[in-house]
């Protein structure tokens, strides 16, 4: 074996499927000088005894983009590297059991055709044709997934190193990683053959992230499932009609019953994701172990008997099989089942590539995504879904990865239904003013951990789980959200907003710096502007409320899950002799939003503010004697104020508005209601309809680019942009939807082709319409135009709208 190198450009700790595909494609990069550290052998994590499925199915666009791309990667892969792989291309059946199981399968075959998959809906007969073993009398349909398929997990991971190796790439073997410290511009490495020195790093741990993380300062937001599957004997009837018909049965996933089958050679592999699930190395009594290499725990096959009678009954011929071999192993957790894949928070020149459910599927995606993070600093898609930074510090509590762990993984084929919020791991944070909001009838959703309501329930109300378990916008909540608006339009509404991130910029320079960040121009003091923040291609990286105190002084207002994202964004870009300083103040202050045309009359009772300033203004006042900032802006698009107070003031100021309210017919409002509204507005949402998925010119947000300005970041991409003209174009759609709005990314057709996508949709209750925002083909994107909506596998008739809001389109009622 060669010595450790001194130095490299990059070091990945972990030699896993993931670790590799990283290596890979740096190198595919050109960044070939790269070194891969593994304590033992490659795949001796979860690698080795992973079941191999290369599913491409996913509700997540992302996602989905990121396994589309394994499936197509692995197809080549083996001759690429000149490294022979077995992978199978199966197809897949995934069964539907209800009418909103369906419901997500026509979803899903929208979005994969959207990305250039043939996804299909089978009816009971067509999965006979496909599965002739299969029991379909209770069967409302299935999804068929042509890419679908299984990969030798230790094969894949081969390839990849050996495509790594050959392009210069060095890989260490029984080499652990065993520390990091910052020396300088650099990290150094620490292993037991010697110290290496590198630019960035990488931590591809695995299951161990946790612990690698805690080299960095960083505390990894994760938990480990045993994950648990039965290998079978031979089963005769099935040796013979794979022979005859020359290839495997396709997998078979039972998503309500909650477990995959899948053909193993002649025999079968039954994987079920467990409602009593067991988590490891979470109590005293069942540490970690510093090496856990090509290891496993004690089978439990107490907890699968339900799942393989049921399996037994839906395909008759495993129940003649011989039980082979059990396998159960450790499969790492973040608390929403996603992995990590981007930088580090908090850590310079760190990433992770870690804490992965469905490592093998995801490994080729994943690998592609981090090399574009490292030698890019972007990624080609939106990968919000992924990244690091989607968490802060609350969702490092371990109690809370556990049960939110152990939750995923017991539903891990659940329907993600619009309205419904998981119950595990709640009330991370609470507002100041839970207990009066909640008292009124508050249902609550978590916001980064922070609990906001989403509707008021009146007694009565069904406001059980089951009641949320539906795709329709019908529900308990419906003419509660009506009233709610009706509220906000007719008289008055308060909405409770915990959360904002909030960062105060002050000192010599600020305004300048800020001004080469924002695309446009930044308002004058005692003014409120909303900024947009390009990268270099002129994609949207995140929009901003900049509020201006004084030259050099600015508080920044921008959404809760953003607050390490934007943060870090910040503090990426600023000057090393900065004379002004960046701080996050987002902990010690709350808000409400205060609408409606009766919003001036109650603050005249209770406040010292001049009500006379115009809309885009703040100022400073008093409120039952306790100092507030008013901001005359309103997401719900009516006359309106935020009050952001201190966390201490926030209930007697709240209660002193409440009261006043009262005779002016105050109503609270939540979550629903205000997007309900803001959507009649055309009003953009983060991560949805902005996002890096689209450029600031795509987004219809031209009236805040500052063509004047000398330079700002993403200027040139912009230029050239509208000098060749722009591909699609941000539309506001009124559809004529039926049971359902358009949930995000429903494709949008004109003359059988498809033509767009949606960002968001929901019904207008002031317009009493379904409304859609989205990205359609700039010839399309005039007023008057007629295109479909694909919502639910159903194609409902959509019209373009004028430029502008669809209520109160001069913003009277918001300026009044």
């Amino acid at each position: 074996m060669s010595a450790l190198p001194s130095h490299a450009r990059v070091v990945i700790i972990g030699g896993g499927a993931v670790g590799a595909s990283a290596l890979y494609h740096l190198a595919k990069a050109s960044w070939t000088d790269c070194v891969l550290l593994e304590k033992n052998e490659l795949t001796a994590g979860s690698t080795w005894h992973a079941a191999g499925n290369v599913p491409t199915f996913s509700s997540s666009w992302s996602i989905m983009n990121m396994q589309r791309y394994s499936a197509s990667l692995y197809r080549e892969l083996g001759a690429l590297v000149d490294y022979p792989m077995n992978y199978h291309v199966t197809g897949s059946i995934r069964l539907g059991h209800s009418k909103e199981r369906l419901q997500e399968f026509k979803r899903v075959v929208g979005m994969g055709r959207y990305q250039g998959m043939d996804l299909d809906i089978l009816t009971p007969d067509e999965m006979r044709g496909k599965y002739p073993f299969l029991e379909t009398h209770d069967l409302t349909g299935a999804l068929y997934d042509p890419y679908d398929g299984d990969i030798d997990p230790a094969q894949l991971t081969q390839a990849l190193a050996k495509g790594a190796r050959d392009m210069g790439a060095k890989i260490f073997r029984f080499c652990p990683a065993t520390g990091a410290r910052r020396d300088g511009d650099e990290w150094v490495i620490s292993t037991p053959q010697g110290e290496i020195r590198c630019e960035k790093v990488v931590n591809a741990a695995g299951y161990y992230a946790r612990e690698v993380g805690k080299w960095f300062g960083r505390d990894v937001p994760m938990m480990v499932m045993s994950h648990q599957y039965i290998l079978f004997e031979e089963i005769p009837e099935l040796a013979a009609w794979s022979k005859e018909a020359g290839h495997k049965l396709p997998l078979l996933r039972d998503v309500d019953s909650s477990y995959y089958l899948r053909q193993e050679k002649t025999g079968m592999n039954l994987g079920p994701y467990e409602r009593n699930c067991k988590a490891h190395w979470v109590t005293p009594d069942d540490p970690m172990p510093d090496d856990f290499s090509f290891q496993l725990f004690p089978d439990d096959l107490d907890r699968l008997e339900w799942y393989l009678n049921d399996a037994v009954e839906r395909v008759p011929i495993l129940g003649t099989a011989g039980l082979s071999r059990m396998i159960n192993g450790p499969i790492p957790y973040a608390p929403d089942g996603n992995p990590l894949i981007g930088p580090m928070p908090g850590v310079p020149n760190a990433y992770e590539a870690c804490v992965f459910t469905f490592g093998i599927c995801q490994a080729g995606g994943a690998g592609k995504v981090l090399a574009e993070w490292v030698t890019e600093g972007e990624t080609e898609w939106d990968m919000w879904s992924c990244d690091p930074r989607r968490y802060t510090s609350f969702a490092a509590n371990k109690d809370y990865c556990i049960a939110k762990g152990m939750e995923i993984y017991g539903h891990e084929y659940a329907m993600h239904f619009p309205k419904h919020a998981w119950p595990a791991g709640r009330d991370q944070k609470l507002s100041p003013i839970h207990d009066r909001i909640a008292a009124l009838g508050a249902q609550f959703k978590p916001y980064n951990g922070w609990e906001r309501a989403m509707w008021y329930a009146r007694p009565g109300d069904d406001t059980s789980e089951e009641s949320t378990q539906t795709w329709n916008r019908e529900g308990p909540w419906r003419p509660r959200i009506e009233e709610e608006c009706r509220a906000v339009t007719e008289a008055a509404g308060i909405l409770d907003l915990p959360g904002f991130s909030r960062f105060r910029v002050k000192g010599e320079g600020a305004t300048a710096w800020l001004s080469t960040l924002t695309t446009g121009k930044l308002p004058k003091p005692g003014r409120i502007g909303l900024a947009y923040f390009a990268d270099d291609k002129g994609r949207i990286v995140t929009e901003m409320s900049v509020m201006m105190l004084a030259e050099d002084f600015f508080f920044l207002i921008t959404a809760a899950t953003a607050q390490w994202h934007d943060l870090e964004w910040l503090q990426k870009h600023l000057p090393k002799d900065a004379a002004f300083t960046i701080d996050d103040v987002t902990d010690a202050f709350s808000c409400q939003i205060l609408s409606g045309p009766n919003s001036r009359a109650i603050l005249a009772d209770v406040s010292d503010a001049d009500l006379s300033k115009g809309w885009l203004t703040h100022q400073s006042c008093q409120i039952a004697g306790r100092w507030c900032q008013l901001v005359r802006v309103s997401f719900a698009g009516e006359l309106g104020w935020e009050i952001h107070t201190k966390i201490e003031d926030t209930a007697a100021i709240f209660d002193a508005v409440w009261e006043a309210g009262q005779k002016h017919g105050l109503k609270p409002f939540g979550m629903e209601a205000l997007d309900s509204l803001r959507i009649e507005k055309g009003y953009r949402a983060w991560k949805g309809d902005l996002s890096t998925d689209y450029t600031v010119l795509q987004g219809g947000l031209d009236r805040f680019v500052d063509w004047a300005k000398p330079d700002f970041k993403g200027k040139a991409a912009l230029e050239r942009e509208k000098q060749q003209g722009v591909s699609k174009r941000f539309v506001l759609l009124t559809v004529e939807a039926g049971d359902c709005d358009a949930p995000y990314m429903s494709t949008l057709w004109h003359g059988g082709q498809v033509v767009g996508e949606t960002t968001s949709g929901n019904w207008g209750y002031r317009v009493g319409k379904s409304i859609a925002l989205g990205m359609l083909r700039a010839d399309l994107a005039i007023a008057g135009t007629e295109i479909e909506v694909e919502i639910y596998g159903d194609r409902f008739k959509a019209v373009v709208q004028p430029d502008g809001p669809l209520f109160d389109p001069n913003n009277e009622r918001l300026r009044a």
